[in-house]
């Protein structure tokens, strides 16, 4: 059975009047002191956003701390390098709906951000967040409109900490590999799974 409207939702999940408070009492419109906590704690988030082709979600990760708190309605995203898509970027430059979620290793808990975002390319501020020496190229400056916690389910039920329920990467297509099926050999293949690690050292920041 295909659930086509919001009443054949309710029927199966209850209405919003029946959500319990500990699921909404949580919800801030600012970055409260223990939530300042958790966002400064975590070295990754995932990003959504969204455009005229349609919705992205990109990794962030960073060393120590991912995003910073400049004041409880603000955060500073600094995009370091990649892979030059920028297909986040696109979106929030033509659309500026963003929604974050962290996660820090070791807690159960994971963080969510939603809010609107611009991007700011000026001198001095990129300079604040230099990693190595190195600026990033624009800061993503998140104005939040509402954060809270996400309780745990997901974390245990996956056990992502857990050391037994990690995957042997052995066991998985190298980016290498799918590259070269992908293009037919054009790129990928042994050479880039072997010159990876020394080529990503080289180009972190």
């Amino acid at each position: 059975m295909i659930i086509r409207d919001i009443a054949g939702l309710e029927a199966i999940y209850g209405t919003l009047d029946r959500v319990g408070e500990a699921s909404t009492a949580k919800v801030a419109d600012h970055v409260t002191p223990d939530y300042r906590r958790f966002i400064e704690a975590a070295p990754f988030l995932a990003l959504a956003t969204v455009g005229p082709e349609g919705m992205d979600c990109s990794p962030r990760g960073d060393r120590g701390q991912v995003v910073w708190v400049e004041d409880p309605h603000t955060l500073m995203l600094p995009d370091r390098r990649g892979n030059n898509r920028i297909d986040s970027l696109r979106n929030v430059v033509r659309d500026p709906r963003v929604a974050l979620m962290l996660l820090v290793p070791g807690s159960g808990n994971a963080m969510r951000v939603n809010g609107r975002a611009h991007l700011d390319a000026d001198p001095a501020l990129l300079a604040r967040f230099a990693a190595d020496g190195k600026p990033p190229r624009c800061i993503m400056v998140i104005r939040v409109e509402e954060v809270y916690f996400q309780c745990a389910r997901a974390i245990i039920r996956a056990g992502l900490w857990q050391a037994e329920s990690h995957v042997d990467p052995k066991t998985l297509p190298t980016p290498g590999q799918i590259l070269a099926r992908m293009s037919e050999g054009r790129v990928g293949g042994e050479a880039y799974d072997r010159e990876w690690p020394e080529r990503a050292r080289a180009s972190m920041w």
